[in-house]
């Protein structure tokens, strides 16, 4: 039986209004009617449209069929684009391997956007559908209750413990329509950024995911086409701007980039993970323009950044990449690292050339008006630039250290080994 105790969660007495994120697939199109019996609450869907594949008027009409008080779509791919996946870009997102935190970072916006609608309808509750073992969880509730103290939520999944088969067979008594079967019970989570599958023998991390069977986005590199495909990507201050000299608003450029690389068979990533509450668990991503446009944009920004900037900007990146994953989009230090960021990023201006071939991005050229490479400088051509005669100085300086302390070391150890005749 669940208990309930953290002062964010709603008694059956507080939730007679409840906005619950929905997305029309098995969990929150079970609990919808679930927390209407339940709770005998009337219940507002809203819909975020971040660019994941779905129809969202029949989402919408789905909602309006199990008798939802009001059912809400927003599309906020425009500011999706421009406001949270730019700072990814910027911050070369990557948690724990290649996984590229599409998830993560719409959690940010649809939970602003969440809090504003109950703000509007003088909702007090909101639900949402992750289970008591994810991230999610944590991330929906952290980010509505900062936003807003006032308001609470519940978590029906939490609450019901019901599992895949059990909501499959709820869903058949109720005549709840579902994208799930026995067969094929993979549970899949997309967006503009990304798209995820778990479930099925992803679960079990001695077996082999089969991607033919899973993949919603890409082809697998095996059926990619044979030949390889360059493109040109131009970066303004470190947020791309143009693919093959089109200019494009950057959802557009980050769509065609999908299309692009899903062709390829790139971002496909199995990732074992930790997830915030300690456990391991492994899922299969599919994000095909965030690993084209991070590797390009790296290597563009170590072009124009001196090694010191380099090596600190790693740690900034982990850094980033660990706060979006844990939920702390709104920790004071996030907002500091993007003002690090965006600094850095003033000068990574320029042109990146990739190539695409069987699930592999390649980074074949890069220009920017901001390069530090200097080739007269370093081309092993004789010329006059770099004066060779001082470099004898500089490594005899340069190793001082080293070699003083590499002797004083084999000193130390000498005298160690030598017989102590004292009694």
């Amino acid at each position: 039986m669940y208990k309930k105790i953290a002062s964010h969660e709603a008694s059956k007495a507080e939730a007679n209004s409840v906005l619950l994120l929905y997305s029309g697939g098995l969990d929150t199109s079970v609990m919808l009617k679930w927390i209407k019996d339940e709770y005998e609450a009337d219940v507002t869907t809203l819909t975020v449209n971040i660019g994941q594949i779905a129809d969202f008027d029949e989402i919408k009409k789905k909602a309006e069929n199990l008798h939802v008080k009001e059912a809400i779509v927003v599309d906020a791919t425009e500011d999706f684009a421009k406001n949270y996946i730019t700072k990814a870009i910027k911050a070369n997102a990557s948690y724990q391997g290649n996984y590229h935190l599409f998830c993560p970072i719409g959690r940010a916006i649809i939970s602003k956007i969440a809090v504003q609608i109950a703000q509007e309808k003088n909702i007090k509750v909101i639900a949402h559908g992750c289970t008591g073992k994810g991230n999610d969880q944590v991330r929906f509730e952290s980010y509505i209750t900062t936003l807003d103290p006032t308001l609470k939520t519940i978590a029906p999944v939490r609450e019901w413990g019901m599992g895949r088969d059990e909501e499959l067979a709820y869903a058949k008594k109720h005549g709840i329509p579902v994208p799930h079967t026995v067969d094929k019970p993979y549970s899949y989570d997309d967006n503009l950024w990304g798209c995820s599958a778990e479930g099925g023998e992803i679960e079990e991390i001695d077996q082999t995911p089969i991607l033919e069977n899973i993949l919603k986005v890409c082809k697998t590199p095996t059926s990619a086409p044979d030949m390889p495909q360059t493109i040109k990507i131009s970066f303004k201050q470190g947020i791309p701007t143009a693919i093959n000299g089109e200019t494009m608003e950057l959802q557009s450029l980050i769509a065609t980039l999908n299309k692009l690389g899903a062709e390829h068979g790139v971002g496909i990533t199995h990732l074992i993970e930790d997830r915030m509450i300690g456990l391991k668990v492994r899922g299969v991503y599919e994000e095909p323009a965030a690993a084209i446009l991070i590797e390009a944009h790296k290597n563009l920004e170590k072009l124009v950044s001196t090694k010191d900037e380099n090596d600190f900007k790693q740690i900034i990146d982990q850094k980033w990449a660990d706060l979006c994953y844990c939920a702390k989009w709104y920790e004071p230090l996030m907002q500091n690292l993007h003002a690090f960021i965006d600094q850095m990023s003033s000068k990574v201006t320029g042109e990146v050339k990739v190539k695409l071939y069987k699930g592999t991005v390649t980074v074949i050229s890069a220009s920017s008006p901001y390069s530090m490479f200097n080739k007269d400088m370093a081309t092993f051509m004789k010329n006059d630039l770099f004066n060779q005669n001082a470099s004898a100085g500089f490594i005899e300086l340069y190793s001082l250290a080293q070699r003083t302390a590499y002797n004083v070391g084999k000193k130390a150890q000498a005298d160690m080994l030598k017989p102590d005749y004292r009694f």
